[in-house]
């Protein structure tokens, strides 16, 4: 995912960025220590970043949030400035991020993340360890669209992409797994691009009203088929395992921290990450109670 998943570099946009998150609070525990926990601007960030802070407030953290930040421009500049401590990470987005769209990130999670520590250890930043849940980029178009022109696959896809507009992320145009892996892996070009959100209601919309034929969403977003969309397959593999993964300032994380972290990301599948999407945008369940009923269920204390 490329946020792709998921990018202004400006530092004052990092500022403002944070000064208008939306903020909250867990109650004062005793002991050990503030974490200030932080999110991307779409649902599924938010919905992890309640999940890793109630598990850190269970064990005894002050934990605050500052959510729907933008993408991860804003985000990880912030931690490195200490603005935050913490946020729910892609193993194969951060790593292309980091590694300025070099193209290092591959099929395997805990490959894309050691190599991802080289470029986040002398920051003094980590990446714990990643879960098994996976949410990648993926490419998709409305079934009449699919069975106008064919398509199954994004190989199917680049005979046609000439003819029509792409949906897609604000970051997508320099995004490695994104715009330049299509036309790099593909040769996918369309007919024109249209800059909109992170898997959220401005590339449904569009898709939906046919202002645009093709939209990048992510994988794990439970509502693809209620929006009548085919996910094109990636039958050459251009997207790398992008499974969630903490991602923090090693100072804060040490010790306790990590421990849970890592006990959260050993539950956590891509079966459970889409039922709580589900819950979010299906039921317009609230993500901090979806986040700790999933919590509860696994029996961590919140």
């Amino acid at each position: 995912m490329n946020f792709n998943r998921r990018w202004l570099w400006s530092p004052m946009a990092v500022v403002l960025g944070i000064a208008l998150a939306a903020c909250g609070s867990s109650p004062p525990k005793a002991g050990k220590g503030n974490i200030t926990v932080a999110g991307f601007a779409f649902p599924e960030s938010s919905i992890m970043a309640y999940v890793y802070g109630e598990a850190l407030g269970g064990a005894g953290y002050t934990v605050s949030y500052k959510l729907n930040l933008g993408t991860r421009a804003v985000v990880e500049p912030a931690l490195e400035s200490r603005q935050i401590d913490l946020y729910p990470g892609y193993t194969a987005s951060d790593l292309e991020y980091q590694d300025k769209n070099a193209g290092l990130a591959g099929g395997d999670a805990a490959t894309n993340n050691a190599k991802l520590n080289t470029f986040l250890t002398p920051k003094g930043l980590e990446a714990l360890t990643p879960s098994s849940a996976l949410d990648t980029n993926a490419f998709a178009v409305k079934k009449a669209i699919a069975k106008q022109y064919n398509l199954k696959t994004l190989s199917d896809l680049a005979r046609v992409s000439n003819k029509l507009v792409f949906g897609a992320p604000p970051d997508c145009p320099t995004n490695a797994l994104c715009a330049p892996g299509l036309s790099r892996v593909y040769g996918i070009e369309f007919k024109s691009t249209q800059l909109l959100d992170l898997d959220g209601p401005a590339t449904y919309a569009a898709l939906d009203s046919g202002t645009v034929q093709v939209g990048e969403v992510f994988s794990s977003d439970a509502t693809i088929s209620s929006h009548g969309l085919v996910v094109l397959t990636d039958n050459k593999h251009l997207e790398a395992a992008d499974d969630l993964v903490p991602i923090g300032r090693t100072s804060v994380l040490r010790g306790v921290a990590t421990t849970v972290l890592n006990n959260v990301s050993s539950k956590l599948t891509t079966s459970a990450l889409i039922a709580m999407n589900a819950k979010v945008a299906i039921n317009h369940a609230d993500p901090s109670q979806v986040a700790s009923a999933w919590l509860k269920s696994h029996d961590i204390k919140t």
